[in-house]
């Protein structure tokens, strides 16, 4: 079987990659271009581990064809982080001790995330409803929820303190 050559952006870098025609995007995420963040939970869409951003919207990469990604953005949970500082969501992951095991914590921060980039102010009820594709079987979801809020009203504050100089 002929292999596919794919030119994308992930986490805002350009990047080239083989796939096979119906291989999936958290396979060449994972396997190709060594992004392991990403995590498969049950190959079906149902768990949220494998949460990424496409064009702006949020997927679950086992659900995509890598070919699919075929000039398009892709965001990953190796994209969060700004340089070398956590991201205000990861740091109140810790805070709030919002992980156990870590295995779906990436699928639920890009998910937080791309809530956050469209509602910067979302209810406690608007978090849950955001987040119900992503599955924990360890935390409970208090914390997680919880860990969302608070970055959210730092993410809020931080704007504030820029418009503030900026004016």
């Amino acid at each position: 079987m002929n292999k596919l050559v794919i030119a994308a952006t992930v986490n805002g870098d350009p990047v080239e990659f083989l796939t096979d025609p119906g291989g999936s995007l958290l396979d060449a995420l994972r396997e190709e271009l060594l992004l392991t963040g990403t995590k498969e939970g049950c190959g079906s869409g149902d768990c949220g581990a494998c949460t990424v951003i496409l064009d702006g919207e949020m997927v679950c990469s086992c659900l995509v064809f890598a070919a699919e990604a075929q000039g398009r953005q892709i965001a990953t949970i190796e994209g969060v982080a700004e340089g070398g500082r956590l991201h205000p969501i990861q740091r109140k992951f810790l805070d709030h001790a919002a992980l156990q095991c870590g295995f779906c914590t990436p699928g639920f921060i890009v998910a937080a995330r791309s809530l956050l980039d469209r509602n910067p102010d979302p209810s406690e009820s608007e978090v849950r409803y955001w987040l119900a594709g992503n599955l924990c079987r360890c935390t409970g979801y208090d914390k997680i929820v919880r860990a969302v809020l608070d970055a959210a009203a730092e993410l809020r504050q931080e704007r504030r303190v820029e418009g503030e100089l900026a004016a």
